[in-house]
């Protein structure tokens, strides 16, 4: 996949941002040097990107996220480095933001200098399989109210529409046909569908382009 410098990543409750950030940061890492993930997911302190600080730090993947996250003190708390994002412009970022219009206030903090720099892709992460985005007029409803809340808008769509490790082929094949509705309705292009890696073999020559997810477990 080909970067900008900040890959914002939003999507409904449950769709699955965390993971992929998570696996974007290590594929980035494989292309840059300088590179970091921020968790600006105030919504959900309990499936982190922090969950993944050894991977990130074996990696040398910069973390930035609330000395909050992952703990058992629920407290909306911003970074304190969080404007390292914006002032650093040798730094390529993949950013996890909560979900729905709660959690993109906290990217509204950094909409000015996002957009006067604009080296950003703001993408929407989409799930079928989720209760409130089952079709594409109610996922882009769910995208409307991220983009006035942050006040960015978006510039493309991730497919990761799936039933976690009960997740087919079937399941990912006929999500293509949703996810390109939603592509369709909102005039963006749909970027890439995720698939998880025991099912990358199956599939990488029937979906493209299609990006390969190695789960990411939570801590017990």
């Amino acid at each position: 996949m080909n970067y900008k410098r900040l890959t914002i990543l939003c999507g409904h409750y449950g769709s699955g941002k965390t993971n992929i950030a998570v696996n974007m940061a290590l594929d980035l890492r494989s292309q840059r040097d300088n590179v970091a993930i921020a968790d600006l997911d105030i919504v959900n302190p309990y499936f982190r990107s922090k969950d993944s600080e050894e991977t990130f730090k074996e990696h040398g993947i910069r973390l930035i996220c609330s000395d909050f996250a992952s703990s058992n003190v629920d407290l909306p708390s911003m970074p304190a480095d969080l404007y390292a994002i914006t002032d650093d412009n040798s730094l390529s970022v993949i950013m996890d933001i909560g979900g729905d219009d709660r959690g993109a206030y906290a990217l509204g903090r950094l909409r000015d200098a996002i957009l006067n720099e604009n080296d950003y892709e703001m993408l929407m992460v989409v799930n079928k399989f989720r209760p409130l985005t089952p079709d594409a007029p109610s996922t882009i409803e769910v995208m409307r109210e991220i983009e006035a809340a942050c006040g960015i808008p978006f510039t493309g769509i991730i497919n990761n529409s799936n039933l976690a490790g009960e997740t087919t082929a079937e399941d990912v094949l006929g999500s293509v046909r949703y996810a390109g509705e939603v592509a369709r309705l909102s005039n963006l292009p749909l970027v890439l569908t995720t698939v998880e890696d025991r099912l990358f073999d199956e599939l990488k020559e029937k979906i493209s382009p299609l990006f390969c997810l190695k789960l990411q477990k939570r801590p017990v």
